[in-house]
Order: structure tokens, then sequence, then C-alpha cells
């Protein structure tokens, strides 16, 4: 039987990360990866070194660590993910960011969150925002089921989630703030085939030739969607800044920008929406 030490060293050499050796051991070890370092020299029991083999062969093989665990960190939240969702990731808590600073902390307000999956803006803007009404769509029945589930786990019940392709099953409804992380990877884009996006969903990635398509069609109809001075917030690629800015300015949009992430990469565009 090896020591923890032992084998997350193995794991590491074996995978070329520790992070993610640290992650599947404290997962086959059901402890915090704080743990591994106060008991480094503790022995891992056959079951124990026979379930963390498992795990590092799937990782190995390419499988994302996300969904070997079954969870992803996104704002403050654990999440629950599945491959019928996109994992959630970090440069994507800055369509959070600002779509929070466009929501009042102690009133009312209305936000969509289109194409939903884990629920992870829904959810985080919910929990920074108890006073606001959020709708959350998605087309997937499976991936609606697990954002459900990451709502009820922490008791956010002001939001509340619908089936359907984007606005199609919000009607006539009107919001303060809709925001959207669809697909906008080009269809042809040879990463779709390599790493981590070979598991993930790919109707949650891909969007035409351009990678736009679901993007053109937001903008489009989030006019219909919006009240008066509503800002419509959606993530993009880090080529597509101005190619979105363009699209929301066609639309009638103003005050129209593009953020950058922490590797200073478009990510985010936004336009608000001035008449009633």
């Amino acid at each position: 039987m090896p020591k923890v030490r032992d084998a997350l060293m193995a794991a590491v050499q074996r995978l070329g990360d520790r992070v993610d050796a640290e992650v599947l051991l404290a997962h086959a070890l059901s402890k915090p990866r704080s743990w591994l370092i106060a008991h480094a020299d503790d022995m891992l029991s056959t079951e124990h070194a026979s379930a963390y083999e498992v795990l590092v062969a799937r990782r190995d093989a390419g499988e994302p660590v996300a969904y070997i665990t079954g969870h992803r960190g996104f704002w403050s939240l654990d999440l629950e993910v599945t491959p019928a969702t996109l994992i959630p990731r970090p440069e994507t808590e800055l369509l959070v960011e600002l779509a929070l600073e466009r929501l009042p902390r102690d009133a009312a307000s209305k936000v969509a969150d289109l194409g939903t999956g884990s629920g992870a803006i829904a959810l985080a803007i919910a929990h920074e925002r108890p006073h606001a009404q959020i709708i959350a769509t998605d087309a997937s029945a499976d991936a609606l089921a697990v954002a459900q589930r990451n709502a009820h786990r922490h008791h956010l019940h002001h939001v509340s989630f619908v089936k359907g392709h984007w606005f199609i099953p919000l009607a006539d409804q009107h919001f303060d703030v809709i925001v959207s992380n669809p697909p906008y990877i080009e269809s042809a884009d040879p990463h779709l085939t390599e790493g981590d996006l070979r598991f993930e969903p790919p109707s949650a990635l891909a969007a035409g030739e351009d990678g736009l398509d679901d993007i053109r069609r937001i903008v489009n109809d989030a006019r219909h969607h919006l009240l008066p001075k509503g800002w419509l917030l959606m993530e993009h690629g880090w080529n597509q800044g101005e190619a979105v800015r363009m699209l929301l300015r066609n639309a009638g949009f103003v005050d129209v920008f593009t953020a950058r992430d922490m590797e200073q990469r478009d990510r985010v565009s936004a336009g608000c929406w001035p008449r009633s």
C-alpha cells in the first residue's frame, strides 16, 4: 500500500499537473485537499489506491476533472456538473461581475440567463442579489435538471428554470438585465476535437461558420425582451469583440462596450437598450 505522498507524486508524474492529481486524490478519499498535506505519510488502503488509479486513468485519457468529480467551483459556489453541461470557467465570472454592477442590491429587478447549463451565472447572480427575480432557460432538459439541483442545494429559490431555446420560453416577458454565455466557437475550429472540449456538449460550444450564429439571434431578439435602459451582456471569444459590438450597435443598442478578462482578452460585450 502506498503512502499518500507517493501515490500523489506518481499521479503528478503521469498527469503532469499537481492540482489535478490533488483534486482527484482528495475526491477519492472524500477529504479536502488540505488534508493531503497533513496526512502525507498516511498509508492508502487498497480500496482507496484502486479508486485513485481509476480516476487518474480517466484524467490521463483526457476526461475533464470536473466531470470525473462531478463538481466545479464558480464564484463562491460549489456546483454539480455533468457531461450535459458546459464546465463553468473562471473567465465567465467577469460576466457575473458586470451584471451585478447593473443590478440594485436592495431593490427588485428581473434577470434572464439564456442557456444556463449548470446554472452557474444565474445562481451566482442570485447569491449576490436576493431581491432579483431570475429566470434561466436552456434547451436541454438534462442541463436544467442539473441547474435545478444546484439551486436547491444552495437554497436559491428566487431562480426559476424553463426549457426552451434562448427567448422562446420567455414569451412577452421583459427584463432589466439579460445575460448569456452562448456557443461562440467556429464550427470548424480544431480545438473542438482537443483537450477538455472533446467531452463537453457540442451544442454548448459551436455556433456556425464564424461562431456568431447564436449571438446574432440573441442580439436581435433581446430588443423585444429588455425594459428601457435594460442591459444585454454576452460572453464571446477573444477575437469576436469588434464583431459583437457592431452587431449590438446595428441593432440599436447604445453605450456599447467590451470588457477584457484577466489575460487582457476581449471576453464580454454589452449594450443598453434605450427604447420603450
